[in-house]
């Protein structure tokens, strides 16, 4: 419970911040629905290229298989300089590209016929931008393990995986299907999505090592791990029947992996009751060591933890249950039904992916160690809400939010949590989602009205509060005698959440709004407080 301070306060507005930023052109071709990409719906994808670690360079081709919507001959790619296409070609005729700084713009000369499936491959090489601050600010980690290996690992949400392969770079067309085809150096080994098919041995000792993803996929889930990799793997007996799940760590690392990815289990064993079966049993499930702190690669989610609990041995949530599991394992893993099974269509939409798998933290904690430690794990977290900026970002030119769209956004979930009082019947609207979505890309409304649906609450001005503007909700409260006067301020137009307050030791709900209310009660109030399991703030005045 919230304790309310005593004292006389000078009530601080907050207001939703206005920005003024400025997009370019490139922020538009890469963030929008261009014509360009409309028309046609992209169906495989089979990425051939060649790594060549001490030269930080790949290369190789791409063919791109789609469906024609509508008749055009204007088709939109995108790769990221420095990397350079090479040659475009369809039915083995060389295409014109015209470029456009990261977008490139294809004149097909064959006649496309709606409904009609048709290929393009696209030739590219070059070397990728390295990443400066992995996964945060991605690209190629170009990097050597202990013994002296190349070690690499790609990472690329927000900056978009055209910054190392070409391919339609927008998250509102997902590919069904994948095959991945890499050549590395004969000593190392290269994990990607889905499951392993074949190993090419080359005369020049290089290997090609042939992956096949039969899921629909988004593009930053794609990835390359490059290493002196050793393999373990175990089977789990889930909702959909048997789990493979496979681990790919550093050879020196094995035993250390062995002991900690004990997590990766109970993690699918704990989503699976909260969420359902794990979205991709066609393709497996994998950790693999990274050079960098982890990322939600769909079926192949990578990990650079430290082998340790915590996240990179610390509690975000400063409660102690942070240290009970490998964040890491825990929050990348989440994201394979937040993210993988159901993506937004539009980064501005992010919290959609990072808002569920944030507040997924608390409920494996509550999974294995019971309601009030998940609860204590979740409010813990709100120390780290800024309240800097909308949680939704600005639509159309890749720009997502705040990052208050983790632990703000798993406090509002937590919040909505308390509204339904009925624990059964969120893990089935949890649950729900995952299934009614079940990879598909959706939008910030198909989830609201879901959500609207399924609870039998209206929550439009909930959602415009914690998602569209930066105030917490503040409850203002005078206690005289035996009534508690309430209202609210800092917040949106018809925002009106009921909430708990403890009154000597007694429950109640309260209804605050914008104008006076109160709660009369039988007996003298001699303490109160705000349940802390609601995000917002409350304060006495006199």
């Amino acid at each position: 419970m919230k304790k309310i301070v005593l004292v006389s306060i000078v009530f601080c507005t907050f207001h939703t911040l206005s920005f003024s930023q400025t997009f370019t052109r490139q922020d538009t071709l890469r963030g929008s629905i261009t014509p360009e990409r409309a028309w046609w719906d992209v169906t495989f994808y089979h990425l051939d290229i060649e790594v060549k670690p001490e030269e930080k360079w790949l290369g190789g081709k791409n063919t791109i298989r789609y469906t024609v919507l509508e008749p055009q001959n204007i088709m939109q790619i995108d790769l990221q300089e420095p990397m350079k296409i090479e040659k475009v070609t369809q039915d083995g005729k060389k295409l014109l590209v015209k470029n456009e700084g990261n977008a490139h713009f294809i004149t097909l000369k064959k006649k496309q016929k709606k409904g009609k499936s048709e290929e393009v491959v696209v030739y590219y090489s070059g070397n990728p931008r390295e990443a400066k601050n992995a996964p945060w600010d991605g690209g190629i980690s170009w990097k050597h393990d202990e013994a002296g290996n190349p070690f690499i690992g790609s990472s690329c949400q927000g900056l978009g995986a055209s910054v190392w392969w070409p391919n339609k770079d927008h998250m509102y067309d997902e590919v069904d299907s994948m095959a991945i085809s890499v050549r590395v150096p004969k000593n190392l080994i290269n994990v990607s999505n889905g499951r392993l098919k074949d190993i090419e041995n080359h005369t020049d000792n290089t290997k090609t090592y042939h992956w096949v993803v039969q899921n629909p996929i988004n593009n930053y889930g794609v990835n390359i791990n490059i290493g002196d990799y050793v393999h373990f793997g175990e089977t789990y007996q889930g909702e959909n029947g048997t789990l493979d799940m496979d681990y790919w760590v550093l050879s020196y690392h094995l035993e250390k992996a062995k002991e900690q990815f004990k997590d990766a289990p109970r993690t699918i064993e704990a989503f699976e009751h909260w969420f359902g079966p794990y979205p991709f049993y066609e393709d497996s499930y994998k950790l693999v060591e990274a050079p960098y702190l982890g990322m939600e690669h769909q079926s192949s989610v990578t990990y650079g933890n430290g082998f340790k609990n915590g996240y990179l041995g610390n509690d975000l949530s400063g409660s102690g249950w942070g240290l009970k599991f490998d964040f890491i394992i825990v929050h990348e893993s989440g994201h394979e039904w937040f993210a993988n099974n159901i993506t937004y269509k539009d980064i501005a939409d992010m919290w959609i992916h990072e808002s569920f798998t944030a507040y997924a933290e608390s409920l494996f904690v509550e999974y294995f160690f019971g309601k009030d430690a998940g609860a204590e794990y979740v409010v813990g977290t709100g120390h780290v809400i800024k309240n800097d900026k909308p949680i939704i970002g600005v639509y159309n030119v890749n720009q997502s939010g705040s990052g208050d769209k983790y632990y703000k956004g798993a406090n509002m979930l937590h919040t909505l949590r308390q509204l339904l009082e009925d624990d059964e019947k969120w893990r089935k609207i949890l649950r729900g989602l995952n299934r009614d979505f079940w990879h598909q890309t959706v939008t910030t409304q198909q989830i609201e009205n879901y959500l609207n649906e399924k609870s039998g609450i209206d929550l439009t001005a909930f959602f415009n509060q914690y998602l569209r503007d930066t105030r917490i909700p503040t409850v203002e409260f005078k206690a005289n005698e035996n009534v508690l006067t309430f209202r609210y301020t800092n917040i949106v137009e018809g925002f009106d959440m009921p909430v708990k307050v403890l009154v000597n030791d007694e429950v109640h709900w309260i209804f605050p709004k914008k104008d006076w209310n109160e709660l009369r009660l039988s007996y003298p109030i001699e303490s109160f407080s705000l349940d802390a399991n609601f995000l917002v703030d409350g304060f006495l005045v006199k």
